[in-house]
C-alpha cells in the first residue's frame, strides 16, 4: 500500500510542476492571438519569465521607421524576469537605423519558440 500511495504522490507532484508552463503557454499563445487580431501591443502581456518559462523565449519585432524585422532573446535580457512584455516597446531599437543616428521605437508582432529572422550586421 505504501508504494502505491508514494507512487500516487509522485504523479500527482509531477502534474503540479507541469501546471504552471502549461498555463504560460497558453498565455503567450493567448497574447499571440490578439497581437494578430488587434495588431498592437496589448496589455497585459506575460512577463520575460512566463514567456521564457513557457518555451517563447524569442520576441519578433520590426522597426517603426525602416521596418526591419528582428527577433530579441528575452533570456538574455538585462531586464527583471517580471517586466511585462509590452513594456518593451519603448526600450527596444533597430539596430540599422541606431547606425544612421536614429533611435525609432520597436513594433512588437509575436512571441516564438525560435528566431524567425537571421541576423544581419549591416
Amino acid at each position: 500500500m505504501t508504494n502505491i500511495l508514494a507512487a500516487q504522490s509522485a504523479e500527482m507532484r509531477a502534474k503540479g510542476e507541469a501546471m504552471p508552463q502549461q498555463a504560460d503557454k497558453l498565455l503567450c499563445e493567448s497574447w499571440n492571438e490578439r497581437m494578430w487580431s488587434d495588431g498592437e501591443p496589448i496589455d497585459p502581456s506575460p512577463t520575460i519569465d512566463q514567456a521564457v518559462n513557457a518555451g517563447f523565449s524569442w520576441l519578433e519585432i520590426r522597426c517603426a521607421r525602416c521596418k526591419t524585422p528582428s527577433d530579441v532573446d528575452l533570456a538574455a535580457m538585462k531586464h527583471p524576469p517580471t517586466t511585462f512584455v509590452h513594456d518593451l516597446a519603448s526600450r527596444l531599437r533597430c539596430r540599422k537605423c541606431a547606425k544612421a543616428g536614429r533611435r525609432p521605437s520597436a513594433t512588437l508582432l509575436q512571441l516564438g519558440w525560435q528566431p524567425r529572422h537571421p541576423r544581419t550586421e549591416a
